[in-house]
């Protein structure tokens, strides 16, 4: 048996929480102890050179948190509301793929970690498990992703369950058309093990995610002919009264045209580095959308963040709210529901501690607060 058809595990998912967990982004380093290698580096990996995925992360460690003193925060909140709904606090759970990659709970334990801890979780079109189970699964706040499928009926039934089963929006994601592999994954003997399907889509033809093999060649006149165009999304915006976000968004010019059709918020993201390798870092970009949008249209972050630090700054830069990928992957592999509940514990009170010792007692003054760029034998005030 090779490793692509090996258990995705080395061991069993713990019931506790490990005593080496001092912070939300030791879930990485632990992830290891329990995920065997090609899929540890599947999901760590990006596509093609991972030059995106090492931006991203670097994209953070350019900024520093400027410290203030004799702020009252005794009253203070994490608090905001996002088009219309009101949320306790700004982390929410990106759509993920595949999640009994990582535990054989997959989505559904994910999910009651989203209700024990009051976070917005959003559900993948590529789940482990169907929409409808998810849904039914620690009540709580929920949106739907969507991949648009080759033919509009499939999508169209895709909507059509989610609005059924109670979903609150649709994520539509337009920077994955098509994907290039990670040759860190391919390198380690990654292949996606036989019983990991897409729940929701084994009833529909052609249905899926178009994955660009290694020297494969036509793409712009064969595969790239599903691809999503201008008139699609118009299409769609018309098919429902869910609210309708779009994520995978980086450039000014492209958040103005989408605002402009009557899209509810954007996400911005370069979808954790598995899109087009050498896209800039999504929190290089985030400042920039933001000037074009101006302070009122909502938008949200994802791509890179490990810590409450890095949630912090993605807010001072521009964002309502951020989502996290890889850690619920990592953190879900560890503890299932209980370490995914704890790693959002975890970024919660990294978050407030940030807030605190920087004088912000609402997400509003984080926003408002200033950052410090830091480059090489150099720093300067750069934000406010």
């Amino acid at each position: 048996m090779n490793q692509s058809t090996k258990a995705s595990a080395l061991s069993h998912p713990l019931s506790h929480i490990p005593a080496e967990i001092l912070c939300a982004q030791d879930y990485e380093v632990q992830a290891s102890r329990f995920l065997a290698a090609p899929v540890m580096a599947y999901i760590a990996g990006g596509s093609g050179h991972d030059v995106s995925v090492a931006a991203n992360r670097h994209a953070f460690d350019a900024w520093s948190i400027w410290p203030r003193v004799l702020g009252d925060v005794r009253h203070g909140h994490t608090r905001l509301g996002l088009a219309g709904q009101d949320l306790p606090h700004p982390v929410l759970l990106a759509p993920v793929a595949y999640q009994t990659l990582a535990h054989p709970q997959a989505e559904l334990a994910t999910a009651r970690a989203a209700a024990a801890t009051d976070t917005l979780q959003i559900v993948s079109t590529l789940s482990s498990c169907r929409l409808e189970e998810i849904a039914q699964t620690g009540g709580g706040n929920k949106w739907f992703q969507l991949y648009l499928q080759p033919g509009r009926d499939a999508s169209l039934d895709l909507l059509r369950r989610a609005e059924s089963a109670g979903y609150k929006a649709i994520v539509l994601t337009l920077d994955a058309s098509v994907q290039s592999p990670s040759l860190r994954a391919l390198r380690a003997g990654f292949r996606m093990p036989e019983h990991v399907v897409p729940a929701n889509l084994l009833n529909y033809p052609q249905a899926g995610l178009t994955q660009l093999d290694a020297g494969q060649g036509g793409l712009l006149q064969g595969l790239m002919r599903s691809a999503p165009l201008w008139d699609d999304l118009d299409w769609l915006l018309q098919q429902t009264v869910l609210p309708v976000w779009v994520k995978g968004v980086s450039h000014p010019d492209d958040a103005l045209a989408l605002r402009a059709r009557g899209v509810t918020g954007l996400i911005i993201s370069n979808h954790g580095g598995r899109g087009l390798d050498g896209a800039p870092a999504s929190l290089h970009v985030l400042p920039s959308v933001r000037a074009a949008l101006g302070d009122d249209y909502p938008l949200l972050f994802d791509s890179g963040i490990r810590s409450g630090s890095d949630v912090f700054k993605a807010l001072a830069l521009g964002a309502d709210a951020v989502l996290i990928g890889r850690l619920q992957m990592y953190a879900l592999s560890v503890a299932g529901a209980l370490g995914v509940a704890h790693m959002l514990k975890l970024l919660r009170e990294e978050l407030e501690l940030c807030m605190a010792l920087s004088a912000c007692a609402t997400l509003d003054q984080i926003q408002s607060t200033s950052l410090v760029e830091c480059s090489p034998g150099a720093e300067r005030h750069i934000y406010q």
